[in-house]
Parts: structure tokens; C-alpha cells; sequence
């Protein structure tokens, strides 16, 4: 891991803290109405409108293969920048909660474990050490970089058997 200090913003899903890097965070939204598109994969919730753009939104818990849960009050929408296919895109993830901006520097963080991981190593930056307690550092350019479609009808794939696509289903 890099040596300099890096901010993140951390957030839960199940009963895992992860985190992603505050330079990456546009936003942070209650959740709202959320337009459903047709034929999308069961992770994509839909869309939603921020600032006038209709701004695709995952539920990252079902892209991460945990089983599905309602909303609460708890629940929010990180609304992301990242790079697809090498251009800039926006995207809102919808996590069980959010908590707070922590500052970790290179004392602070290990690689993550190749083996032995519920998550996809590739897709983990490292992880943060927090008293006894680890942080998972997500790369959400790597997460959401796939451009791989899903056909409908066919059986949504978890997080560890693929990456994922923002583009939908094929027409």
C-alpha cells in the first residue's frame, strides 16, 4: 500500500465496514424514488435523478452477493465517480449505511489476503487497520469496470463469480 495518507469514506454492508476513496465520492443521498429499467440485471435498481442527470443506481448488496434486504432508514445512496472503459462515469451504490471520513496512511493498511476471501481480491485495494479491526478498501474502478452484458433470464451472478456491467441486457 501507498506511504501517504489517504482519505476514505467507510460504509457498511451486512456486518462488513468497506471503504472507498473520499476523492471518488460526489455524494451521499438518502434513498429516493428509483426508476426501474427494463431487463436490467437484478443487482441495478434503477435510475434516479441527481442534479438533472439520470444516474444508474446498484444495489451493492446484491452485486456482492449477499442476500437482499429492505431499506431502512439507515440506508443510503453513494452517488461515485469513476473511469469505464476509460471515460468518466457517475454511479450510485446502495449501501446499508454510511459512517464517517477516517484517515489511513501506509502504517495503516496491508494488501489484501490473495486467498481465504469472501471478496474478489482484485477488486480490494487493501485493507485498513483499524485498532483491531479491518477495513476492506474498495477499487471501484475495478468493481464496476466490466463490460461484460447479462442476458435476461439468465441467473444473476454474485460478485465473486463476476465483474460487473452498467450497461444492462443486450436488445
Amino acid at each position: 500500500m501507498q506511504a501517504e495518507s489517504c482519505q476514505y469514506m467507510t460504509f457498511k454492508l451486512g456486518n462488513e465496514l468497506f471503504a472507498i476513496d473520499v476523492a471518488q465520492v460526489r455524494e451521499v443521498l438518502e434513498v429516493c424514488q428509483v426508476t426501474k429499467v427494463p431487463t436490467a440485471p437484478a443487482y441495478m435498481r434503477g435510475v434516479v435523478n441527481v442534479r438533472g442527470q439520470a444516474t444508474p443506481v446498484v444495489d451493492m448488496r446484491l452485486r456482492f452477493g449477499l442476500p437482499p434486504q429492505a431499506d431502512t432508514v439507515h440506508t443510503r445512496i453513494i452517488v461515485m465517480e469513476l473511469e469505464l472503459a476509460g471515460q468518466p462515469a457517475v454511479l450510485g451504490g446502495i449501501a446499508d449505511s454510511v459512517h464517517e471520513v477516517i484517515e489511513l496512511d501506509g502504517s495503516n493498511t496491508v494488501p489484501a489476503p490473495r486467498i481465504a476471501m469472501q471478496w474478489r481480491s482484485e477488486f480490494i485495494r487493501g485493507m485498513g487497520k483499524r485498532g483491531e479491526d479491518f477495513i476492506i478498501i474498495l477499487d471501484v474502478n475495478a468493481v464496476f469496470s466490466c463490460e461484460q452484458l447479462t442476458s435476461p433470464g439468465d441467473p444473476e451472478p454474485s460478485w465473486e463469480d463476476r465483474p460487473m456491467s452498467l450497461e444492462g441486457a443486450p436488445s
